[in-house]
C-alpha cells in the first residue's frame, strides 16, 4: 500500500493524514510534539524535521514526504529555510515526491486576480522567503533530482484553523463581544478551507500529472462581514459586532507580542481586495471550494 510521511501536526496535515489513512494509505506524521490524529494507518513520531539526516532516516520507503509544517509567524525568515530545506533534501535522499503546503504569501501585492500566471513579486520577507523555499524545490525537480508540487491555500477557515478569522472572529460571535480584527471588513478575500486544502493536498500527491507546478487551492471568496454573519447563524448567536484595528492599535500589540508588526507586510491582502482564480485544481482534479454555511457546521460541531 502507498507510504506518507507529513511534517508537521496542524489542521490541514491532520486532516490530510485522516484521508490517506482512510482510503487504506500508511501515514507517518512527524513533528516536534509527536502529535496528531489516532487512526490504525497513522504512526506519529516526535522528531525535529531541521536535522536532514535524521529526517530522511524517519521517512525510508515512503513514497512521498508532505511538508505541512508552519513554523510560528513571527520566525519565519529565520525559521523557514533550514526547515524546507531539510525536507526537501530528505525526499531527494529516499526517492520520494515531495509536496508542499503553502500559501499566497509569495505573489507580494497584486493588481487584479491571482491566477496560475501571476509571478511571485512578494516585497516582504516573509513573502520573499515562501517565494524563495518553492524556487529552490522547483529547480531540484526541472534537475530531475526529486519531483515536486505546491498547493497554494488563502486564509484558512474550519475546525482546528489557525487564522485571523478563527483566532480573532469566531470566539468573541459565540461571545456576543466586539471582535477587533486587523482586516478590512468589507472586501473580497481568499479563504481555503481545511479540508478542502486537504483534499487538494491528496489529490495532487496521488496524481502523475501534477508535479513541476504549483496548484492554488479552491477558494471561498467572501468579505469578513459575511463570513461573520455566516459563522454567527451557524452558531446560533448574535449578529456579529466587528470592527477594524488601527495602525496605532496594531503598533502597541506589537510591543508585546511580534505576531502584530507581522501584518504589515500583508496590508496588500488584508485591506485590498485580494482574490483568486482556483480554476485550474478544479477543472484537473474536481477539488471544488466548500459551501461557507457547511464549514461553519462543522466547526460549531467540533467546538
Amino acid at each position: 500500500m502507498p507510504s506518507h510521511v507529513i511534517i508537521g501536526r496542524g489542521a490541514t496535515a491532520s486532516a490530510t493524514a485522516v484521508r490517506l489513512a482512510e482510503s487504506g494509505d500508511r501515514v507517518r506524521m512527524i513533528s516536534r510534539s509527536g502529535a496528531g490524529p489516532e487512526h490504525s494507518n497513522i504512526e506519529r513520531i516526535a522528531g525535529d524535521a531541521v536535522d536532514a539526516a535524521a529526517l530522511a532516516d524517519l521517512a525510508k520507503g515512503a513514497d512521498t514526504v508532505i511538508n505541512a509544517a508552519m513554523p510560528a509567524y513571527h520566525t519565519w525568515p529565520e525559521a523557514v529555510p533550514p526547515l524546507f530545506g531539510a525536507v526537501l533534501s530528505a525526499a531527494e535522499q529516499i526517492g520520494a515526491n515531495y509536496v508542499m503546503l503553502g500559501n499566497l504569501y509569495g505573489y507580494g501585492p497584486v493588481d487584479g486576480v491571482v491566477t496560475d500566471e501571476t509571478p511571485l513579486a512578494a516585497t516582504g520577507h516573509k513573502g520573499r522567503v515562501r517565494a524563495r523555499m518553492w524556487l529552490e524545490a522547483k529547480a531540484a525537480h526541472e534537475a530531475g533530482r526529486v519531483r515536486v508540487t505546491e498547493v497554494r491555500a488563502g486564509q484558512f477557515l474550519g475546525a482546528g484553523a489557525i487564522s485571523v478569522f478563527s483566532l480573532l472572529v469566531q470566539p468573541k460571535v459565540t461571545a456576543d463581544q466586539l471582535a477587533l480584527v486587523p482586516q478590512d471588513l468589507d472586501l473580497p478575500h481568499a479563504y481555503t478551507a481545511i479540508g478542502d486544502a486537504a483534499d487538494a493536498v491528496v489529490a495532487v500527491a496521488r496524481s502523475e500529472n501534477a508535479w513541476g507546478r504549483a496548484w492554488l487551492a479552491p477558494t471561498i471568496t467572501t468579505t469578513l462581514r459575511e463570513a461573520a454573519e455566516r459563522f454567527a447563524a451557524a452558531a446560533a448567536a448574535p449578529s456579529p459586532r466587528l470592527a477594524e484595528m488601527s495602525d496605532r492599535e496594531l503598533t502597541l500589540l506589537g510591543l508585546t507580542d511580534p505576531f502584530w508588526v507581522e501584518l504589515f507586510e500583508t496590508y496588500h491582502m488584508s485591506h485590498r481586495k485580494f482574490t483568486v482564480d482556483d480554476a485550474a485544481i478544479r477543472e484537473t482534479f474536481g477539488v471544488t471550494a466548500s459551501d461557507l454555511d457547511t464549514v461553519f457546521a462543522e466547526v460549531v460541531s467540533a467546538s
